[in-house]
């Protein structure tokens, strides 16, 4: 890699290119961007300047772990998700596209005033609808220490840290009270699917926010059998699942007596999330 920011940006691309990563153009642009400390959004007005060494040094790293399958978000320490910048860490999920659809549901039922996050991870989820939603208060709780203090600067990163609150628990151990709307991303890739995940996912994600070991269900079992507890009359429920498991997760809370259960798709089509109400 020599010369200009361009040439730098050709070259690692064809390189992440020939390794088989797909939008290698896309993520060598936002590489640069972090080499060089600027929005990606900049790079085109700079694109035949020399590159600095430090900025370069800084850039065939971060071209190297690519290269290595290690994830974009996790090279640059950030993802954006609905617009906003998250910080990611090893300690939790790399936060992925699909899980908008969820934000997106959770916004379409209108306002509510107190949200429980279950499994809450970074808090991409529970961060956002504060962001998006200012009378609402927010309980994100999650098993790993670590990943709560990866919330906590979310939620201060994006000014909403006064009315985010945090409990390490599994589920809903230690929860008190009832909610307007429960949301959660849980670990639903079945053992048997983990060999076949990209290297992305298996190899940088925690095998915890992946998998329950099983048959991917089981954390759908424990929330479903807490709703009827903790989930106000005429609150909602909106759970991220796996693109096969639709039905089975809309049955589990049909049996926990939802009502008006509905299985939303993502931009491919496939099932991403399922909503349910409480009955008045």
């Amino acid at each position: 890699m020599s010369g200009t920011v361009r040439d730098a940006l050709r070259a690692a691309t064809a390189r992440l290119s020939g390794a088989g990563i797909d939008g290698a153009a896309r993520d060598a642009r936002v590489l640069m961007a972090a080499a060089l400390a600027i929005e990606p959004d900049r790079l085109m007005l700079i694109d035949t300047d020399a590159l600095p060494q430090a900025a370069r040094e800084r850039f065939e790293a971060f071209v190297e772990s690519r290269l290595h399958r290690m994830p974009v978000a996790r090279i640059v320490g950030e993802r954006l998700f609905w617009g906003r910048p998250f910080r990611v860490t090893p300690d939790v999920l790399d936060p992925r596209p699909e899980t908008e659809v969820l934000i997106a549901a959770a916004l379409d039922g209108g306002p509510a005033r107190t949200v429980l996050d279950l499994g809450t991870g970074s808090g991409i989820i529970a961060v956002t609808l504060l962001c998006e939603m200012p009378g609402a208060v927010a309980l994100g709780t999650d098993i790993s220490a670590p990943a709560l203090a990866v919330a906590r600067a979310n939620a201060a990163r994006h000014d909403v840290g006064d009315r985010f609150e945090t409990l390490q628990a599994d589920w809903y151990r230690g929860v008190e009270g009832a909610f307007d709307l429960i949301v959660s991303n849980p670990p639903y890739i079945a053992a048997a699917e983990m060999p076949g995940l990209a290297p992305e996912v298996r190899g940088h994600d925690p095998g915890i926010a992946l998998t329950d070991g099983a048959d991917g269900l089981t954390a759908y079992r424990a929330i479903a059998a807490g709703l009827p507890a903790h989930l106000n009359p005429g609150g909602r429920v909106l759970l991220e699942t796996g693109p096969a498991q639709g039905a089975a997760v809309a049955d589990l809370l049909a049996g926990a007596g939802l009502r008006q259960i509905a299985v939303l798709p993502d931009l491919d089509g496939r099932d991403r999330v399922v909503s349910a109400r409480m009955p008045r």
